[in-house]
C-alpha cells in the first residue's frame, strides 16, 4: 500500500519512491555511461568504439495497432540518446479467452512492418497465453548502437539551455481515445476530427525517430532529447529537468497542440499536459542555437516551437500563460489512465 493506506494509480511510480529505490539497489559497474534514473530514457554502455544503447518499454494501454506501437515507443527512446535502433526483443502476453491465429498474425505483423520501416531486426522474444489477461500486453526490448561523441546524454543541459518541441501533443494519447471513446465522443465531436484522430498513430505518427536524426545531423548543440510518453509533456518536462538538477520555465502559449486533441480532451475533461504523447519528442539545445535547431526541423517539414529554458531554481517548474505564472502541473495518473478508470 501506499503512504495513508491507500494503494498507488495506474501509471508510473511516483519519482521520488523509484529514485529512492534506484539509488537502493542498483549496483555500478563503470562500463555503464547511462544508468537508471529519473529521466533517462534508455541504458548506454561502454563497447570499445561502440556504445550500446538498451531500452525496454511495454504497450499496456488498449491500442489500434499495439505490435508497431511496440516498435515505435522503444525506437524513441533509443534515438533520444543519439543511437540508432538495431535489434528487438517482444515478450507477448497474450489473454486466454480471446486469443487466436488472426490476432497473432496482427500482432506479428505489426511488429514486422513497423521494424522494417525503422531499419530494426527481430532477434526473439518469448510468447505465451497467459490467465487473467482481458488484452494483450506486450514488452519490447531494443538493442541500439552510437559512439561516445554520438551518445546524447541529457545530464549535460544546464541552466539557460532552450526547450524544444518538435511535433507537437498529444499524437498518442489523441489517437486512443479516438478509437476506444469513439461512441462518446462522437456526440460532441464533430465526425471529421474524429476520422482523423483515430488516425494520428499512422498520420502525423508516433515515432519521433526522423526529428531526432534531424536534429543530431544539424549544426545545433543538442545537448538532451526526452520522449513525453505517459504523464503526457508536463510529466517529461519534469524529468528532463530533474536529469539536469535544474528548473523550468515554459511558455504554456508556445506548445503546439493538435486542434483534434484539444478537442477530443475538451470533450472528455482531460487536460492535454497530462495526456500520453508518444510523437513529440523534447529536446534541449544551447540557446544560441534555437535559430538552428528550428530551421534544421522546419526544413525536414517537421513542426516545432521553443516553449521554454531551463533554469538554476531546481525543483522550480512554472509554465505562463498569457499574464499568469503558476506552478507546471503535475499529473500522478497519466490522463488517458485517468479516463479508462472512470468509464469502468
Amino acid at each position: 500500500m501506499a503512504e495513508g493506506g491507500r494503494y498507488f494509480p495506474p501509471g508510473k511510480l511516483p519519482s521520488d519512491l523509484l529514485s529512492r529505490l534506484l539509488h537502493r539497489y542498483i549496483t555500478s559497474d563503470p562500463r555503464v555511461l547511462i544508468g537508471p534514473e529519473i529521466g533517462a530514457d534508455a541504458a548506454a554502455i561502454d563497447f570499445g568504439d561502440r556504445v550500446l544503447v538498451v531500452k525496454s518499454d511495454p504497450i499496456t494501454f488498449p491500442a489500434p495497432d499495439a505490435g508497431a506501437y511496440l516498435v515505435n515507443v522503444n525506437a524513441n527512446d533509443i534515438a533520444c540518446m543519439g543511437a540508432e535502433p538495431r535489434w528487438l526483443l517482444v515478450t507477448a502476453l497474450l489473454p486466454e479467452r480471446s486469443t487466436d491465429a488472426q490476432l497473432v498474425e496482427e500482432i506479428f505483423a505489426g511488429v514486422a512492418t513497423a521494424a522494417q520501416a525503422l531499419g530494426i531486426t527481430l532477434i526473439g522474444g518469448h510468447t505465451e497465453i497467459t490467465l487473467g489477461l482481458d488484452r494483450p500486453i506486450l514488452v519490447g526490448q531494443l538493442l541500439g548502437e552510437t559512439t561516445r561523441e554520438q551518445l546524447i546524454d541529457s545530464r549535460n543541459a544546464r541552466p539557460g539551455d532552450a526547450l524544444i518541441l518538435a511535433n507537437g501533443i498529444a499524437i498518442e494519447g489523441t489517437a486512443i481515445l479516438a478509437n476506444e471513446a469513439g461512441r462518446s465522443l462522437s456526440l460532441t465531436v464533430d465526425a471529421d476530427i474524429l476520422t482523423r484522430a483515430r488516425d494520428f498513430a499512422h498520420s502525423p505518427g508516433i515515432s519521433v525517430v526522423r526529428a531526432a536524426r534531424t536534429l543530431r545531423a544539424s549544426d545545433a548543440s543538442v545537448l538532451g532529447m526526452h520522449d513525453p510518453t505517459e504523464g503526457g509533456l508536463a510529466t517529461a518536462l519534469r524529468e528532463m529537468a530533474a536529469i539536469a538538477n535544474c528548473g523550468l520555465s515554459i511558455d504554456g502559449d508556445a506548445i503546439p497542440i493538435y486542434a483534434e486533441t484539444q478537442a477530443i480532451c475538451d470533450a472528455l475533461e482531460l487536460d492535454p499536459l497530462g495526456l500520453i504523447a508518444s510523437g513529440a519528442l523534447l529536446a534541449v539545445v544551447a540557446a544560441s542555437d534555437i535559430g538552428t535547431a528550428l530551421a534544421a526541423l522546419d526544413a525536414a517539414g517537421i513542426r516545432a516551437a521553443h516553449i521554454g529554458n531551463l533554469t538554476a531554481c531546481a525543483d522550480k517548474c512554472t509554465i505562463t500563460r498569457g499574464p499568469t505564472i503558476a506552478p507546471l502541473p503535475e499529473f500522478k495518473t497519466d490522463e488517458l489512465a485517468r479516463y479508462f478508470a472512470l468509464s469502468r
